[in-house]
């Protein structure tokens, strides 16, 4: 099984594909779409629509995971997330690709094995889980871990497994 792993923002969004082939795991692609930070909201919509597109073109991808939605203090802040995250979402829907969303808590969790571990702590797990030989930006590192917390979370019971949104 192969999962895309989708870590969303305006200006640098994660793109990584896994694969499960029985107990191993491996990095089949991953990077990190970045923006000029002047370049207009419709410019990065059309790189990270463009990014995912190539990535899905290039990667046999079953299924795709995405960080679900937390709070914001600020509103204007919450509501660019959520055009960006609609914006992948449509992206993988065209192509009947089903979609999970994970809390930041329960990726953590299934990486490192607790919730509350910093990125640093996510990277260097992801970097022994798939045999990484160098450190992922961030962003591809926590696309990378959402993917693993899919796979994951697929592989254990069935009553437990994830629905897609």
């Amino acid at each position: 099984m192969r999962v895309l792993g989708i870590d969303t923002s305006l200006r640098s969004t994660g793109i990584a594909v896994v694969e499960r082939d029985g107990s191993r795991l491996r990095a089949i692609s991953y990077e990190t779409l970045n923006v000029p930070a002047k370049a207009p909201h419709t410019a990065c919509f059309r790189r990270l629509c463009r990014g995912l597109d190539d990535m899905l073109d290039a990667c046999d991808v079953q299924e795709v995971s995405i960080e679900g939605a937390f709070f914001f203090k600020n509103a204007k802040t919450a509501l660019i997330l959520g055009e960006v995250r609609g914006a992948a979402i449509a992206t993988c829907a065209k192509r009947d690709l089903p979609v999970f969303e994970y809390a930041p808590r329960r990726v953590k969790q299934a990486v490192v094995g607790h919730g509350n571990a910093d990125k640093k702590q996510v990277r260097q797990m992801i970097m022994q889980l798939l045999g990484l030989s160098e450190e992922p930006q961030e962003d591809a590192a926590d696309a990378l871990a959402l993917a693993v917390c899919h796979i994951q979370s697929r592989s254990g019971h069935a009553a437990l497994a994830p629905k897609s949104i």
